[in-house]
């Protein structure tokens, strides 16, 4: 079996998971994209592959804790 890596990016405003090579979603938070990347995780698993998940820090993307965009409200 293989490696399965998911890792969440910055994407502007938004975040993405990057997963072989490519990010398909945007997602308004960095926490909604972790919640993405453990479901696909979770069925990379099942088919029995080694995984690997990575989350920046509040210091990646707006600078917010969990990733959504600061309103200033």
């Amino acid at each position: 079996m293989g490696l399965a890596q998911y890792q969440i990016v910055s994407q502007g405003d938004e975040w993405g998971v990057l997963h072989d090579g490519n990010v398909k979603n945007r997602y308004a938070t960095k926490e909604a994209a972790f919640e993405a990347a453990v479901a696909a995780a979770s069925l990379a698993i099942r088919e029995g592959h080694e995984v690997q998940i990575g989350v920046p820090d509040r210091s990646s993307g707006n600078q917010t804790a969990l990733g959504a965009k600061d309103t200033g409200e």
